[in-house]
């Protein structure tokens, strides 16, 4: 991160911090953290967002989570299709292929972004 944003409301954060990421680097963290990572996944899984990986750190921590996913999957409350954007990992290297994988694959990334000032 090259430049700090301060936003006075929560959901402001995270609609730009969704607008403005090419990827989801979860790690362990409280109620704001779930919240930010199933809004996430709810964008994937609808098709708002288009191939956009996700990477939760903390395999230990996030175990029930990563249960309660394929709990879901078995009731077909989900897709099987919306786990593999998921990636569950304690190694930094698996997550920078993982994340990098998906930009080679769909993104051209630009070094402007011009709405917040950055260049």
């Amino acid at each position: 991160m090259t430049r700090v944003v301060d936003f006075d409301y929560f959901f402001v954060r995270k609609v730009l911090l969704t607008k403005y990421s090419y990827a989801f680097v979860v790690m362990p963290g409280g109620f704001g953290t779930l919240d930010e990572l199933f809004e996430t996944l709810t964008l994937i899984q609808t098709g708002t967002v288009h191939q956009f990986p996700v990477v939760i750190m903390g395999k230990e921590y996030y175990k029930d989570v990563h249960e309660m996913i394929h709990k879901m999957i078995e009731e077909k409350t989900i897709s099987p299709n919306d786990h593999h954007l998921i990636k569950f990992t304690d190694d930094p290297a698996e997550a920078i292929e993982h994340i990098r994988h998906y930009i080679r694959k769909n993104y051209k990334v630009l070094r402007k972004a011009w709405w917040l000032g950055e260049w």
